[in-house]
């Protein structure tokens, strides 16, 4: 591979000091002759390469096809970056009579709140339920948005499903290593009164789960180049998100405030075994929480 950052203006103006005689137009015929366009860097590499990544990509694919075979509900979970509610800069473009002036700094200190957008995507149907939180990303809020759309919507979708797949990335407030996130997770399964069988993708491998590009993507383009003024516009412009293979959008503003660094009680993490029931493949991504009656 090979690249230049030189525009045609200063090709031509290198090639012309070495008495080579050609217009701007001949130094973007050569840059085509030779292949060379302005391209985009590709985020493709992966940081480091986790053992046993390919055989838990195949189980997943596994669960997922034998889950939805027999009609039970597969949701992709994920949480985006936090945004800023006030008069800031965001990337994208939108149509405009005028470009809108934004603050010249992102401070913090000056936002009138903050947005912690959480999503599940149901993969059967292709319809994603997106959370806008106002308090910090725990494993608690991950479940009570779980909990509200289940309740809301999902067990009227599911009516005789006794078990729930759970896809989700590996850190974060879906930490496959942290305690608290199985205790919630378990607590989640008895209130639920349904089995929830959880599977990680591994490590540096988060852009596979379903819900970064079959939802987030199209959420984020309907936000693109807005101003967040206050969360119901938020609100209002993730509602608008659609696509040409159907995809439905259901939005919810939680204001609960959450607790960060929570202690898990002594009692599960001493007897972990007995609540939690780890697969026999890769049983560091692979666990489930049965409910009792």
């Amino acid at each position: 591979m090979k690249w230049t950052n030189l525009t045609p203006s200063e090709i031509r103006a290198k090639l012309l000091k070495k008495g080579c005689k050609v217009s701007y137009y001949d130094a973007c015929q050569l840059l085509a002759c030779h292949k060379f366009r302005r391209r985009k860097l590709l985020k493709s590499e992966t940081l480091q390469q986790s053992e046993g990544r390919n055989e838990q990509f195949e189980h997943i694919t596994f669960l997922k096809d034998a889950f939805l075979s027999n009609g039970l509900p597969v949701l992709s979970i994920d949480t985006k970056k936090k945004e800023l509610i006030g008069n800031f800069h965001r990337s994208g473009t939108c149509y405009a009579t005028e470009a809108r002036k934004v603050n010249d700094h992102d401070f913090p200190s000056f936002a009138k709140g903050k947005v912690v957008p959480h999503g599940v995507y149901d993969v059967g149907q292709n319809k994603g339920y997106l959370t806008l939180g106002t308090s910090h990303d725990t494993s608690a809020f991950v479940c009570d948005n779980l909990e509200h759309f289940w309740a809301d919507d999902l067990q009227w979708v599911y009516p005789s499903a006794d078990w729930m797949l759970l896809l989700c990335d590996g850190g974060g407030s879906n930490n496959s290593r942290h305690y608290i996130v199985k205790q919630d997770l378990w607590d989640l399964a008895q209130r639920l009164q349904i089995n929830i069988m959880v599977a990680h993708y591994p490590p540096y491998c988060s852009k596979w789960n379903p819900i970064e590009h079959r939802f987030f993507c199209h959420v984020h383009r309907a936000w693109d180049g807005t101003v967040f003024e206050n969360i119901q516009i938020v609100k209002e412009l993730a509602l608008r998100t659609s696509t040409t293979t159907g995809l439905t959008i259901d939005v919810r503003i939680n204001e609960g405030q959450y607790e960060i660094k929570r202690k898990v009680e002594d009692e599960f993490k001493n007897n972990i075994n007995g609540y939690v029931r780890f697969s026999d493949k890769m049983p560091q991504w692979n666990y489930s929480f049965i409910c009792k009656p």
